[in-house]
């Protein structure tokens, strides 16, 4: 039996925020929901075997997969980091980061990130629900909350954290075509890397994987 069609721009349309739409039913039902948060390592643990420092899914993380639903469609909310970082610098990503002792729990350290950021504050974002954990080669186990962001938000990024703020539609990162895989070395060994190519950006690793997983989880809805 084939996969089920990936959901076209049209199903992430204007209407996208109205709690009856076909679209957020089958998003809600992909989804971990938000009080039962995955607790397992990480769906792509297998592949870094061999690469992650000694103390590998000690750092938890939490990220905000922003969907901003839009006249022409839904866009998801990325962000390309600060050149001058120490780690992951230059590169696209989701707002988000380390959930500290303070933090509630995954929820409120992705929206307290977020807000930090790029100046989203909590008031203009809806969580849905979790996609699977995710671990980093640089060891952090990364928990990626879905959620609605208003359009009417207006970005103020932290120029010490994020150069620039920008969206891509969700229905081109849906697309399988438009998803390819890079090989890179790594401490000796080789590496596939996950990447879009959006103009003048370039969206790709830990990222990208998020983003398959999304696709995936989706598909896996009948």
């Amino acid at each position: 039996m084939s996969a089920p069609a990936i959901p076209a721009a049209g199903d992430f349309g204007p209407d996208f925020l109205a709690g009856d739409s076909r679209a957020r039913t089958r998003l809600l039902a992909a989804l971990h929901p938000l009080d039962a948060a995955p607790e397992d390592d990480g769906w792509n643990l297998d592949d870094l075997h061999g690469l992650l420092p000694d103390n590998a899914l000690r750092a938890q993380a939490a990220v905000l997969v922003g969907l901003v639903p839009r006249a022409h469609g839904v866009q998801v909310l990325l962000t390309r980091r600060t050149d001058g970082l120490r780690q992951h610098g230059g590169q696209v990503s989701f707002p988000g980061g380390r959930i500290e002792p303070d933090d509630e729990d995954a929820v409120a350290a992705a929206l307290r990130e977020t807000f930090e950021e790029i100046g989203v504050p909590p008031a203009q974002i809806a969580p849905l629900g979790f996609l699977d954990p995710l671990v980093t080669i640089t060891g952090f186990r990364v928990l990626p909350l879905v959620a609605t962001v208003d359009p009417a938000y207006v970005a103020a990024p932290d120029p010490a954290e994020v150069a620039d703020v920008f969206e891509v539609p969700l229905a081109f990162l849906l697309d399988p075509d438009n998803l390819t895989t890079r090989t890179l070395e790594y401490k000796g060994r080789a590496r596939h890397v996950l990447e879009y190519r959006w103009p003048d950006q370039r969206i790709w690793g830990a990222t990208a994987s998020m983003l398959l997983n999304l696709r995936q989880r989706l598909e896996a809805v009948r």
